[in-house]
């Protein structure tokens, strides 16, 4: 984390470039992984509208309280399956995925946030973002 509200987080998946790609466009694959642990995210409570304008919604539920944390997002940039982005009108944090095929059926997966809210800039919230990479990595391992 810098100063300047930016988070670039990188991790390589072993999977190709498609199916991560679909994993973090399509609500079926979405379901599975979305949010931190402890957290789940019902099929229901996501919508992806994929296309530039459209909308990516979600609503993570906390499995101890019930507890719900809605999120909204605008996509920007659709390029599959190399590039997503899009912008959080409500909080004006942008989130940049790269897809680098690294030719032998990996995926670097390059996240680069900017106007990242202070509330989001904690050890913590990294942590849960990381535990939300770390399902993903989990789930493409029982689909392969």
């Amino acid at each position: 984390m810098t100063q300047t509200g930016e988070l670039v987080i990188t991790r390589v998946f072993n999977a190709p470039r498609e199916l991560l790609f679909k994993c973090v466009t399509e609500p079926e694959h979405l379901t599975h992984f979305w949010g931190p642990v402890g957290m789940s995210t019902p099929i229901e409570h996501i919508t992806v509208d994929l296309r530039v304008g459209g909308v990516f919604a979600t609503v993570m539920v906390n499995d101890a309280t019930g507890e719900q944390y809605p999120s909204r997002g605008v996509f920007t940039e659709i390029d599959p399956p190399e590039k997503l982005a899009w912008i959080e009108p409500d909080i004006g944090m942008t989130s940049t995925s790269t897809f680098i095929d690294l030719g032998d059926g990996r995926t670097e997966l390059r996240i680069h946030q900017t106007n990242v809210p202070p509330m989001y800039a904690t050890p913590e919230s990294e942590a849960g973002f990381n535990s939300s990479l770390d399902r993903l990595e989990a789930y493409l391992a029982d689909i392969s």
